[in-house]
Order: C-alpha cells, then structure tokens, then sequence
C-alpha cells in the first residue's frame, strides 16, 4: 500500500512537471515516443483486440457507455477481447470478461501497441506519438468547452491529437475549438454528441424517481447539485485542494427547509476544505456514476465546469457561482462569455447565489438554460454511442 501511494506521488508530481516545464515535456516526448515506435515494430496488431481507458484511469466516462453497448449486444460484438487500463485493477468491478490491467505500465504499453482499435475520453498513448498504421482511434473526449483548455491554455502547445481517427463533437462550438486547441483532424470529426450522454438525452421520470429512492433523498425537496471546477495544484502536484468561500451552516439554515445539498468535485480535485457533511450537506464526491446525480438534480451550482454542459441537457436552473472569476479567467481564459450566455450571470459571493436561489422563478430559469446554454453546448446527441461504434468498426 506504500508503495501504491508513493508511485501514485510520483505519477502525479512528472504529470505536473510535464505541464508545467515545456522543454522537460518535448524531451520526453521524443525520447518515449522513438522508444514506442521502435517497440512497435516487433508487436503485431490483433485484429480483434480493443483497449479501453476512462476518465483518471476509472472504469466510467464515454468509454464505459460504448464498452457496456457492446456487451449488450454480443450478435455484433462478441468476436472482439477487450481490455480496460485501470488505476486499480484488482479492486475495480467490469461486468463482463474484459481483460483488467494497470494503466501506464509496460503492460499497459505492450497493449496498445497490440490492440487494432483504441477507445478513450483523455489520451490512449500518453501524449506521446507512436499509432500505428492500421490501428483505428476513437477518442470521444470529456467535456465540452467552457474554459480555455489544450494549446490555447497558458504555457500549453504540446497538444496534438492528429492520431485520432474519430471524435463525436456536440456542437459547433465544441467542433471550433478542439480543431484548434487539440489539433483533431477536420475529417476526424462527426456531429454525433458523447456517448456518455446518451442516457441523459434519454432519461424518464420513473428512473430519476428510483435513482432518488436508491440514494435515500427525501421526494419532497429540491435536490441541488454543488460541482465546481478543478483548481491547479499550489504545490506542485502533491494535491489538488479547493476551498469554496462558504458556510454551510447558513445555507442549511437558509435552505433546508426546500432544499438538499449534494457536493461533487472534479474528479482531479483530492481534498475538499471547509465543508463538513451532513443530512443536509451531502458528500457525493466520490460516487461513481455521475450522471445518477444529474439526473435528480433540480438546479446546479458550478463555475466553469463543463458539467454545466452535461446538466443543460435537462433545462433546468443553472447557476455560476464564480466566486474567483477575475483571478481564474486571468490565467485560463473562457470560450463563452459567462456575463451573457450563464443563465444566472456571474454570482460572486454566498449572498449572491442564496438569494438568486431562493427568489428565482424556476420555470424561467429553465427558459433561460435552453436558450443560453443547451443550444450553445448540446446541440447533438442521443445516439452516440451506436454511432461512434459502427464508425470505429466499420469496414
């Protein structure tokens, strides 16, 4: 277990340091990326193998979807082994006879240098170059952009996903900027929205009610969602901490007569300061399936998270909580315009978002997210899933 944590200590400080030092990045770049394709010159391809890695080496995200379609229908899938790349293998549950193995090992390595076809929401080859020629590439992405990511970040040009073979975007936005800030091929790209929000898209009344009563929150108030962004490590990658300026006694006191409040990190974000959990203030940080809490949210609360993105699919209340928005938007930059296109404005304070909150017209809100963010930012899905695959596998 020591070990476990001391390399995870030290994945995380190189990840920080390839971010954050360019000339240490283009060096590794080249040397592990020459190393990879000379390795690969002495593995074949297997026709029939397909790798699979989620969002921080998790079983979940867009790859999780596809990978669950295609166990669902075995008649046009079943010929394919598939191997998921994982944080922890051992103690990480895949329905299935998927092949489980440690992400960003030799192992690791060995099989996409092996599998034909490479699913993903982040980076199949790490960020380094060595694809292979007949080597198929579906790279579905994770967010939709919100705030200035991949080369248009400060201090960032390294991103080059000219590899990828195929990628769903979700609107023309989306289409826009990762053209730009990721390098994906104009024809690499298909209006067919994220395999992981299919569900959304797709989500009854009946289900929201049950996943309600799975989570044991009371039918009779409003459920808010709490998600913030991620925050940049202060200390050079050995955490990711945040600490909202809130006082969750005053919102219990203020709110609970009407409300629940749920709190959702990022998921890079390792320590959440200044909040105590209660029946009120709910700690839902770590549970596993997102979209469960999307689904019987009746209003968010975020900043410049692209679950914002996500959450309009349901037309409901949306509120921008940015409370460090000058200190933020001076080092990251926005692709929307948060003053015009957040449904709320820019709230900057605990007043702010309570009293927005507790006087708003519900029905008006929900207006104002179809209007000002779904069509901006969700233009298309419902279908992705099967559409991505029969791309991916096509003849």
């Amino acid at each position: 277990m020591a070990e476990e944590k001391q390399m995870h200590g030290f994945r995380a400080r190189l990840d920080y340091l390839l971010k954050h030092n360019y000339f240490f990045f283009r060096f590794f770049n080249f040397t592990a990326s020459s190393f990879m394709r000379l390795w690969g010159k002495f593995v074949p391809i297997e026709d029939n193998l397909v790798i699979f890695s989620g969002h921080t080496r998790q079983y979940n995200d867009s790859p999780r979807a596809l990978y669950e379609h295609m166990l669902a229908h075995p008649e046009k899938y079943g010929k394919y082994t598939c191997v998921w790349a994982l944080e922890d293998p051992d103690n990480t549950d895949i329905p299935g006879s998927a092949i489980k193995i440690k992400a960003d090992t030799p192992e690791y390595f060995k099989y996409t240098l092996k599998a034909k076809y490479w699913i993903t929401c982040v980076n199949i080859e790490r960020s380094l170059h060595y694809k292979k020629k007949g080597c198929r590439y579906l790279n579905t992405w994770h967010g939709a952009p919100i705030k200035f990511g991949g080369n248009d970040a400060v201090g960032r040009k390294e991103y080059d996903f000219s590899a990828v073979d195929i990628w769903g975007y979700a609107s023309e936005l989306d289409k826009e900027v990762n053209i730009k800030s990721l390098g994906f091929r104009e024809e690499s790209c298909y209006p067919f929205g994220s395999p992981r929000n299919d569900e959304l898209f797709n989500a009854t009344k009946e289900e929201c009610i049950e996943i309600r009563k799975k989570l044991g929150l009371p039918s009779d108030k409003k459920i808010v969602l709490y998600a913030p962004t991620w925050r940049d490590s202060t200390d050079g990658g050995s955490t990711y901490a945040m600490r909202p300026p809130i006082n969750i006694e005053r919102w219990e006191k203020e709110l609970s007569d009407d409300y629940i409040l749920l709190m959702r990190t990022h998921q890079y974000t390792n320590t959440l300061l200044g909040v105590k959990f209660n029946d009120f203030c709910r700690d839902y940080c770590s549970y596993p399936v997102v979209n469960d809490l999307l689904k019987i949210s009746d209003v968010m609360i975020s900043d410049y998270s692209a679950i914002i993105a996500d959450f309009s699919i349901f037309e409901r209340p949306i509120l921008c909580f940015a409370y460090d928005y000058e200190q933020f938007t001076s080092t990251r930059g926005m692709y929307i315009d948060f003053n015009k296109d957040m449904p709320s404005g820019i709230l900057r304070t605990e007043d702010d978002v309570l009293d927005y909150l507790k006087n708003m017209n519900y029905e008006e809100e929900c207006q104002k997210t179809k209007i000002m963010l779904k069509k901006k930012l969700e233009t298309y899905g419902g279908n992705a899933t099967k559409q991505c695959l029969d791309k991916l596998f096509e003849d």
